[in-house]
């Protein structure tokens, strides 16, 4: 599993932006930057549209406040269902990204078998990633959303 310390592996992503197929890299994404990552399990689903993406939603300003350039909802989901959740949500400062085989959850180690749910997921966590590297990481337990929440991260930073 990917730590505190370590670079982010080099991945692709989709993301839908203006109605438009985008494929942003890894680099693309952190090089330069101070980036808020939240993965979830599933775009729609109970702990994810009520509490997980509402809370980084209420909090982007106060993120941002605290020097985070970006704030990332990563979901092992096609850009389509991301976009839709994140305009369900009024995401709109939140980059709705699409890990949609679960590449980039495998390569940090943060995957999960959910088995009749949904098939390979990622793991629910919040990172703050700097330049690339991953500067803070709180995974959550399984079935929990303690630790990865937008106040959690605020508060670390």
């Amino acid at each position: 599993m990917i730590s505190v310390g370590d670079n982010l592996p080099q991945a692709n992503f989709s993301l839908l932006h203006e109605g438009k197929m985008t494929h942003p890299t890894t680099e693309e994404l952190f090089s330069g930057k101070r980036v808020a990552v939240f993965a979830v399990p599933g775009a729609f689903t109970p702990t994810c549209s009520a509490a997980h993406l509402p809370g980084y939603v209420a909090l982007a300003d106060k993120l941002q406040a605290k020097g985070v350039d970006s704030i990332i909802c990563l979901s092992v989901n096609d850009a389509f269902v991301m976009d839709a959740w994140g305009k369900a949500q009024n995401a709109e400062e939140i980059i709705m990204l699409a890990d949609g085989n679960g590449d980039f959850a495998k390569a940090i180690g943060l995957e999960m078998d959910t088995q009749q749910f949904g098939g390979i997921r990622s793991q629910r966590y919040s990172m703050l990633v700097q330049d690339g590297v991953v500067a803070k990481l709180n995974v959550e337990e399984p079935g929990k959303f303690e630790v990865s929440d937008a106040q959690t991260l605020l508060d670390s930073l």
